[in-house]
């Protein structure tokens, strides 16, 4: 995670440029956009009875012996089953979603990936242990951030981490796959999106955290920027990072600005669009997902998007209010 007050020596950057993660050889996904009902007292429409639930399978005859303890790790942290159920729990899905940590995957996958339908989640073991292996080097040589937790800066709990994070942005495609989701932009923008949307509502800081130092490592060792880089459908390494931090940030400025802005690691610069990010996202990922709550879920969920667009609301008026005195200072 970058310290952006010009610290010259190593010392906040952390993880692994093995990893271009997410979707590397998927297809996105067409569709019809639907009407989700964006005013804030519009409930969901009636859908058809569904049933899907999302199942984390572990193929454990196609893992290779030095990628057992990692599997083990990730399988004993329960972090994939706690995304899969809050999904069974809170959508109604059309279809069955399964989430095979395999090593049986199609030809010329190497991370983890969502395919085009949306009904299956690929993660392979040896990605796992790559992301294992480039945090292990890290706490060994990188001094740690200062808004990560000591107790959780070392190699186990970073690997559980960010591999939540990793397998939100996964949940977040097949989500938007099975229920066509209609997107104003990049699908991995979205993805990502999602990511920050699960992990900050329902998990906390540490996955978007750990996510930052993961992918702020990936970025200084791609190096320079290539035209391929530049021309991904994923958005540059280095960006993602600190739009993981922004969205951190603006999910409680009163909680995280002295640690992310005023320590250094999200430029100041960035840091006032934050909220209203923030606000935006959260809403717009409880209004996209509202005609999918579960029957269970649908009182809170509904609930939890109208607060969304009253913040939303508020986060709104309050850049506006700053807005001339961000320019002047441009």
């Amino acid at each position: 995670m970058p310290n952006t007050t010009g610290c010259s020596k190593r010392t906040r950057a952390v993880l692994s440029g093995v990893l271009v993660l997410a979707c590397v050889a998927a297809t996105g996904c067409g569709g019809t956009a639907r009407d989700t009902g964006q005013g804030a007292a519009a409930g969901p429409r009636p859908q058809a009875a569904r049933s899907g639930r999302v199942t984390v399978v572990y193929e454990d005859r196609t893992v290779q012996p030095q990628d057992r303890q990692v599997v083990a790790l990730i399988r004993n942290s329960r972090v994939l089953e706690r995304s899969a159920d809050w999904v069974s729990r809170s959508l109604a899905l059309p279809h069955d979603l399964v989430v095979r940590v395999t090593a049986d995957v199609p030809p010329g996958v190497t991370d983890a990936v969502t395919q085009p339908d949306g009904r299956t989640i690929y993660i392979p073991p040896a990605f796992l242990a790559q992301i294992e292996k480039a945090l292990a080097d890290v706490v060994k040589t990188v001094e740690r951030p200062a808004p990560f937790p000591a107790s959780q800066y070392n190699t186990d709990d970073l690997t559980v981490l960010s591999t939540e994070f990793i397998f939100g942005h996964e949940m977040g495609h097949a989500l938007q796959r099975q229920f066509l989701l209609a997107n104003l932009g990049l699908e991995e923008d979205a993805a990502d999106g999602y990511a920050s949307f699960y992990t900050v509502n329902e998990v906390g800081p540490g996955p978007s955290l750990a996510a930052a130092i993961l992918f702020d490592e990936i970025a200084r060792k791609e190096g320079r920027l290539t035209l391929e880089g530049l021309a991904s459908d994923h958005p540059v390494t280095q960006q993602r990072v600190f739009n993981f931090l922004c969205y951190l940030e603006g999910s409680d400025p009163a909680k995280y600005k002295k640690p992310l802005v005023d320590g250094g690691y999200l430029p100041r610069t960035r840091a006032p669009l934050c909220p209203q990010a923030w606000a935006m996202l959260d809403y717009g990922w409880w209004t996209q997902l509202q005609p999918h709550f579960s029957a269970a879920f649908t009182s809170q969920g509904d609930e939890r998007q109208k607060k969304a667009h009253a913040h939303l609301i508020a986060a709104t008026k309050d850049f506006a209010k700053q807005l001339d005195e961000l320019r002047r200072a441009q």
